[in-house]
């Protein structure tokens, strides 16, 4: 079954690093741009990040620029998502999705991403 997997997700206090993964089952995510979104209580699904499959190029929303990194590991089918100097307002279900391209999209719909995982919460609090 194709399929995402994110996990790290957790509670961390304001100022605190965690270090999301995204894992991809029965495909490879080496031709696919891979996005990090979040989802926090009564907001829209927001894109976070994303990297490309055809150089590793990555962008950023402005809000998460200079604290959050993406990377991919090509030879454990995975996609990270480093996020430091954290936030209360970056307290949200972070998810990954795949776009079938290798580049990164530009202002698509959400429906466009072929696969998404479920989640992993994300909670910044004192």
């Amino acid at each position: 079954q194709l399929q995402l997997v994110e996990s790290g997700g957790g509670l961390v206090q304001p100022g605190g690093s965690l270090r999301l993964s995204c894992v991809a089952s029965e495909f490879t995510l080496d031709y696919y741009a891979v996005a990090w979104f979040r989802q926090a209580p009564g907001k829209e699904r927001e894109e976070v990040s994303c990297i490309s499959a055809a150089d590793g190029s990555d962008n950023y929303a402005d809000s998460v620029k200079g604290r959050f990194t993406i990377s991919r590991d090509v030879a454990k089918n995975t996609v990270y998502l480093q996020m430091n100097s954290l936030k209360p307002e970056d307290t949200a279900v972070y998810y990954c999705a795949t776009y079938s391209s290798n580049w990164c999209p530009n202002g698509i719909g959400l429906y466009e991403y072929d696969y998404w995982g479920r989640g992993t919460q994300v909670a910044v609090s004192s």
